[in-house]
């Protein structure tokens, strides 16, 4: 296992929710960042202001910026990315474009210069695949590709394949992260993400919106511990050439976590169950159940999440307050 230090580090994305964390903690030990990101989905307010951090507003699309920012530093942490459920169904067409052939000029970038590349997948890669916990090597199950839920899945899938196609045939030095549900602060309520949305709906007293029957589960990670993961996979020699499941392993029904809020927050709001068609519009289809195997991260690196749901739940409840209050 190696540490070097003092590297500079490219983050795509950067400025987004996971990406402006990992960027404090990489400043924080010392290294430099530059952070590439279009402000589509990420704040410029995220970012801290650091001697050794440089924003460059742009876009994985952007070949010869991506081009020269890859050539400027030692590693690549790829990010960016079209994410959220609302986002991909309501624009696929831009969704696709970003997360395949922005994928794609990273990845050919990273080869050119023979950089270290961490490439952020997720866990929608194993679909309708409920059964759990799921290990790196469990099969995906995907509906018709008619469904637009399957879009994101599917150029994420692409982004894999064509990561472990450059490590394989080119020797490209590559890992790839599939990440469960993340969450913490700085992360909006925007894009259909589950626990900023209620949070929000409790403390302004409108009603919690579920979606479906709320039996479907989910396990909830804080983006510090992702970040920590990240770091330790960036650091370790053999992650190269793998895919490991980053998450929290403990489940929780989204209606279990609605009245959990509820009851955190003091809120007399009720809870309102949404069908999915009205939703997320006909034909979507839902997953009941997703947990990650961790034991293949926890064997390499010793990493294990160690903030708990309720952990999760104050922070959020308490920077939602926050920023209702700064709002009056």
């Amino acid at each position: 296992m190696t540490n070097s230090p003092r590297r500079t580090y490219l983050i795509t994305g950067g400025s987004g929710f996971i990406g402006s964390h990992l960027a404090d903690a990489l400043l924080a030990r010392g290294d430099s960042v530059v952070v590439l990101d279009n402000l589509s989905t990420g704040r410029l307010a995220n970012l801290s202001r650091h001697p050794r951090l440089r924003f460059v507003h742009g876009s994985v699309l952007d070949e010869l910026m991506v081009d020269e920012l890859v050539h400027q530093c030692d590693a690549v942490v790829h990010l960016a990315a079209a994410v959220g459920v609302k986002l991909i169904v309501e624009q696929p067409l831009r969704s696709l474009t970003t997360n395949i052939r922005g994928s794609e000029i990273v990845i050919g970038a990273a080869h050119r210069y023979r950089r270290k590349i961490l490439i952020a997948s997720t866990s929608e890669i194993y679909g309708k695949n409920s059964g759990g916990p799921l290990t790196e090597t469990s099969d995906r199950i995907l509906g018709s590709p008619g469904v637009v839920r399957w879009a994101y899945s599917t150029a994420k899938a692409v982004d894999e394949i064509l990561a472990n196609a450059y490590h394989r045939e080119r020797g490209l030095p590559a890992i790839i992260v599939r990440l469960f549900n993340t969450v913490g602060p700085r992360q909006s309520p925007a894009y259909g993400m589950v626990i900023p949305r209620l949070v929000r709906q409790a403390i302004s007293g409108l009603p919690l919106t579920v979606f479906g029957d709320g039996t479907q589960t989910r396990c909830f990670a804080h983006v510090l511990d992702v970040v920590a993961a990240l770091v330790r996979l960036l650091d370790h020699d053999d992650a190269v050439g793998q895919t490991f499941n980053v998450g929290c392993s403990d489940e929780v029904s989204i209606l279990e976590l609605a009245k959990l809020i509820t009851e955190l927050t003091g809120s007399t709001s009720g809870i309102e169950l949404i069908p999915y068609a009205e939703a997320y519009g006909t034909g979507f289809e839902d997953m009941e159940r997703r947990v990650p195997d961790i034991a293949k991260i926890r064997e390499l690196t010793g990493w294990s999440p160690v903030r708990t749901l309720d952990d999760i739940l104050a922070e959020t409840i308490a920077e939602a307050r926050a920023e209702l209050a700064n709002s009056r």
